[in-house]
């Protein structure tokens, strides 16, 4: 048996331990906080995200991992991505505009000729405006049905690359080295019955890929060249940059560089030729081309 003080102490001992046991037990419910009976179970909270981002989805009629692109690009890669036609531009030359409307886009770009890159201009300057100049009605009618957002106009000529020769001889006349609007100019070369926001619309780009040239009777080149580099030097104030395509034949070879001058000339890859022309407006005493 036990002393009577051992067992005081023992007695002791316990009372300390259970109050010490009530102590921290009490502590440490007053210190941990419990979720509430509505957010506890993982599978209420999933639900609740779930239906918080598909709300949000809703509320932009878009899922909410995407960006919708313009109707006109989601178009051409459609076109591009199932056509087996190749545009009449090869990469290397396309790559030569393409870097000019990559700093200008968007911007005013003048083509002259409606083909099967058309779409691909025009949603490269995607945000600017892009008009197309062609002399085949029913080809016009044709891509209409087909790329109805595309800005088309229908123009005559009136020349022939059989006449090249003679034209290049009044185009060195007085009256054609003179620099004002196209559509008022006494010179031969100029278009003059072109749409009328052809003349009103400061252009940033023109590209020169038609009329047709390849034979004899075809209307050529020749005044569409003109007319481009006349455009360039009447607008009010900065450059523009105009492009020639089949250089490798005798018209686009010699017109680009007595009209659009070699002095202007940034490149050439492969039958595409860049020139980048100033505006003349605050300059009437600079020369027709840079000497």
């Amino acid at each position: 048996m036990r002393p009577k003080s051992q067992q005081i102490s023992n007695l002791r001992l316990l009372f300390f331990a259970v109050f010490l046991a009530f102590f921290l037990l009490f502590f440490l419910r007053s210190n941990i906080s419990f979720p509430s009976t509505q957010n506890s179970s993982p599978i209420s909270k999933t639900f609740q995200s779930k239906t918080q981002i598909h709300e949000e989805a809703n509320a932009t009629s878009c899922s909410p991992t995407c960006t919708k692109i313009p109707h006109s690009l989601a178009k051409a890669l459609i076109h591009y991505t199932t056509s087996t036609i190749t545009p009449q531009q090869t990469l290397k030359e396309i790559s030569v505009t393409e870097k000019v409307l990559e700093k200008k886009c968007p911007c005013n770009f003048l083509v002259f000729g409606l083909g099967y890159d058309s779409l691909m201009w025009s949603t490269l300057n995607y945000g600017g405006r892009t008009i197309f100049l062609e002399e085949d009605e029913a080809w016009i009618s044709q891509i209409r049905k087909k790329f109805p957002m595309l800005e088309s106009y229908h123009v005559s000529y009136d020349s022939k690359v059989n006449q090249a020769n003679n034209l290049m001889e009044v185009g060195r006349g007085p009256e054609c080295r003179a620099v004002n609007d196209p559509k008022y100019s006494m010179c031969q070369l100029a278009l003059k019955g072109l749409p009328s926001e052809v003349y009103e619309i400061k252009w940033d780009l023109i590209m020169v890929d038609a009329p047709t040239g390849y034979y004899e009777e075809a209307p050529g080149r020749m005044n569409a060249i003109y007319t481009a580099g006349m455009m360039a030097r009447n607008r009010a104030e900065g450059e523009t940059d105009v492009f020639v395509h089949d250089v490798d034949r005798e018209v686009e070879d010699t017109f680009s560089k007595v009209f659009l001058c070699e002095g202007y000339m940034k490149k050439q890859a492969g039958r595409l030729r860049h020139f980048n022309i100033p505006s003349y407006r605050d300059a009437l005493d600079r020369p027709f081309c840079p000497e």
